[in-house]
């Protein structure tokens, strides 16, 4: 399969500037090859995925990193209205939440996240997640979301 040339964009759904500011650190540390966007709310991320309400659309390929407990529009909220849209249903979405709550864990999968992993807050946690999540990224074919293409690798 042919290596993709554009980079990789990680959607993160945050509102904690905090958390923010640690994946960035994580994603410098690594010296990963990918561009970080950034909503702090679902309802912001989804206009950002649709292309609404003044926002650009993203390109793909593109994952998405969603913090469970947001304003205005909850994780399994976002997760719910995600998997409705059938141009994004097949994005891929891990949740990074301080929640461990088995509800959440099982509401999460029941909309088909990726993965939940339960934040730790050290920055070595960060950067530990990060570069799973990019090296599984790199070894599998990304959804693209823009009818031209099927399938692209991340790189």
């Amino acid at each position: 399969m042919p290596q993709n040339d554009d980079p990789l964009r990680l959607l993160l759904i945050e509102d904690d500037e905090v958390d923010v500011l640690a994946i960035r650190r994580a994603l410098v540390k690594l010296d990963a090859r990918c561009e970080l966007l950034v909503a702090d709310d679902g309802l912001t991320a989804l206009e950002m995925m649709r292309g609404t309400k003044s926002q650009a659309r993203i390109q793909g390929p593109y994952v998405v990193l969603l913090d469970w407990k947001l304003p205005r529009m909850h994780g399994g909220e976002f997760l719910r209205e995600l998997r409705a849209d059938p141009r994004l249903r097949s994005t891929i979405v891990f949740v990074m939440s301080t929640s461990d709550a088995a509800e959440d864990r099982r509401l999460a999968y029941e909309y088909n996240a990726a993965g939940y992993m339960v934040k730790e807050g050290s920055k070595d946690a960060y950067t530990t997640a990060i570069d799973t999540l990019l090296k599984y990224c790199a070894l599998i074919e990304l959804p693209v979301h823009d009818h031209k293409r099927t399938s692209r690798r991340a790189g």
